[in-house]
């Protein structure tokens, strides 16, 4: 039995989009051809990504280092935030705005080098950029593009610096300010975006929940068409071991009936032998006989010669 593929993931990730399916039908015969059957239905489980989602996922796969530099910087970003130290989050503003413009154009380097990949003018780089500034900014689009199997891109519209407060020095001779009264206008919007934000992972969470349910009955029918297909692979097997046999069979009938027929020849050639022998010793007993009656007929004409002497 050949040796099982190594691990053809980052290879199917790798590929162009338009070539992904053909590559994943490959590697899933592959598999089942060195009997790996689980490892040929987890292949077959992959989906192809978009091609923004391609070209984040060949980013990860050939160049991991510069991923994980974005995730060192993305949490350099949340301390900043958190922290509310405005001068360090507007350089590391600065920083992301940079870094995320090398990445790009390191991805733009890299799909110019894979065979089949779609030209530099029909790159999604907006899409790329977007997916990047989502994983600085969220923690679980930053563990899917480190994976290396991003199956589509990310945005993130809430990424931004955070506001420095305003501060005061407030010396023993004034009266520390009063407090700002509430911007209820401001309120009001944050409201209304939050309501939106609500409102926008309500739907997602409805189409992920539809997607979940679609993708158990399509997986349901994949083990169905994979056990029907081990089925008609066993059939062809066997029948294949059956026809091997018939056909060996036949190899010895054939065996057996030139062997025959080479003695029948050979019978034949002696028959006729015989038959030639028998002839000429028929033809030699005519002849004797017939000498036989000849010299019978001058003994009796010899004999009636004497008797009339006397």
């Amino acid at each position: 039995m050949p040796a099982p593929p190594s691990d053809p993931v980052p290879r199917l990730y790798r590929t162009p989009p338009d070539r992904f399916v053909a590559a994943r039908d490959e590697a899933v015969a592959q598999a089942r051809h060195s009997g790996d059957v689980r490892g040929a239905r987890e292949i077959a489980r992959l989906r192809r990504p978009t091609v923004a989602a391609w070209l984040v996922n060949l980013l990860a796969i050939e160049r991991p280092e510069l991923v994980g530099d974005l995730a060192q910087l993305a949490d350099a970003l949340r301390d900043a935030q958190r922290e509310l130290r405005g001068p360090r989050l507007r350089e590391l503003s600065a920083q992301r705005r940079s870094v995320v413009a090398a990445l790009v154009a390191e991805v733009r380097r890299l799909a110019a080098d894979v065979p089949g990949a779609p030209s530099a003018g029909k790159l999604p780089l907006a899409e790329v950029e977007a997916t990047l500034n989502a994983a600085l900014a969220d923690p679980g689009v930053a563990e899917q593009v480190r994976s290396g199997r991003l199956l589509r891109p990310a945005h993130y519209a809430g990424f931004g610096e955070v506001p420095r407060p305003q501060l005061r020095l407030v010396t023993g001779e004034e009266e520390p300010p009063a407090p700002a009264p509430p911007d209820r206008r401001q309120d009001r919007g944050a409201m209304r975006a939050e309501q939106a934000r609500r409102a926008a992972r309500a739907e997602l969470t409805r189409r992920r929940r539809a997607l979940e349910k679609e993708l158990t009955r399509a997986r349901t029918d994949q083990e169905r068409a994979e056990t029907d297909l081990d089925a008609a692979q066993s059939a062809e097997r066997a029948g294949t071991a059956a026809l091997d046999a018939v056909e060996t069979e036949l190899a010895e009938l054939e065996r057996r009936r030139a062997v025959t027929e080479q003695e029948l020849s050979r019978s034949r050639l002696a028959r006729r032998a015989a038959e030639r022998a028998a002839a000429v010793a028929r033809r030699r007993t005519g002849e004797v006989e017939a000498a036989m009656e000849a010299l019978t007929a001058e003994e009796g004409d010899a004999d009636s010669g004497t008797g009339a002497a006397d």
